[in-house]
């Protein structure tokens, strides 16, 4: 079952977004039944989380970097700390890395493991640190397929595996969308989103209405997936932060369930295609 938040009702989350996780990730986490080896208690987390952050024309320099920020804050803040010390290994291990085309992605922060302050704000720092970039085409197929062979590369082992998914834009570019999210769910993987809706949908772009209805029936699956729509740019480090403390402390949204992936979508799951080959006739 996938949920679906708006920032206007960040507080009734729990305190998560206002300030104080505290009553979000105060409630004990299950203990892993499991008895583990030394060598595998040494390499277990919370969560393996791959943050996939669209790069594309249709993103501007200032929502660009507006994003990066707000990532890097996050993942350094007081609530992402207190959310991961309440987690029942009190660590997570992070791969961040940015798309644009079914061909193009670039990992800018390869597998780390955040246990604390000094982890954090180093990969906090080696975020900012990058040069910022656009590219052509939005795929996200094209991120999820470039995900999933990630967690075979991290050197920890989650208690649960997300794919964090944040871009402004349907699909039109490389496979259908549907059919990545179906493989990656398959696996066991949780898909989360962050549709960035800041602009008036255009000719000149491909931005579409209800990107986040799109996200919620196209893009997003697996237990407890959600999505968390951007609809100005003073709420784009709220809604990242917000994100990230629930994927850490393994929590969704008190909100009704959106719906399921096997009904009929409420946006047509291929209008990205559809749009570009109305345009460009390609």
């Amino acid at each position: 079952m996938r949920w679906w938040i708006s920032i206007g009702m960040l507080c009734a989350v729990g305190a998560l977004a206002c300030g104080d996780v505290a009553d979000v990730a105060a409630a004990p986490r299950a203990q892993p039944t499991q008895q583990l080896s030394e060598k595998e208690a040494a390499a277990s987390v919370d969560v393996e989380l791959i943050i996939a952050v669209d790069v594309s024309y249709s993103m501007d320099l200032d929502e660009l970097a507006i994003q990066r920020e707000g990532y890097a804050q996050a993942i350094s803040s007081k609530e992402f700390m207190q959310a991961l010390k309440n987690g029942p290994h009190g660590r997570v291990s992070i791969t961040y890395f940015e798309w644009a085309a079914s061909g193009d992605q670039k990992i800018i922060i390869p597998w780390r493991l955040i246990d604390g302050p000094e982890s954090a704000d180093a990969v906090a720092a080696e975020i900012m640190k990058t040069p910022i970039r656009r590219a052509s085409r939005t795929s996200i197929s094209g991120a999820i397929y470039f995900a999933v062979p990630l967690f075979d590369d991290d050197p920890y082992r989650g208690l649960r595996r997300v794919i964090d998914i944040s871009g402004d834009g349907p699909n039109n570019s490389g496979a259908p969308v549907t059919i990545a999210r179906d493989s990656a769910l398959a696996k066991g993987i949780v898909i989360n989103g962050l549709p960035i809706m800041v602009k008036e949908p255009s000719y000149s772009t491909m931005d579409i209405d209800n990107l986040d209805y799109y996200y919620e029936d196209c893009v997003v699956g697996g237990p407890g997936s959600f999505v968390v729509p951007i609809k100005s740019r003073e709420e784009f480090k709220e809604a990242i932060r917000t994100k990230l403390l629930m994927e850490v402390a393994g929590r969704t949204p008190q909100r009704l369930p959106v719906a399921d992936n096997a009904k009929e979508p409420r946006v047509s799951c291929s209008i990205g295609e559809k749009i570009w080959q109305d345009r460009w006739g390609r």
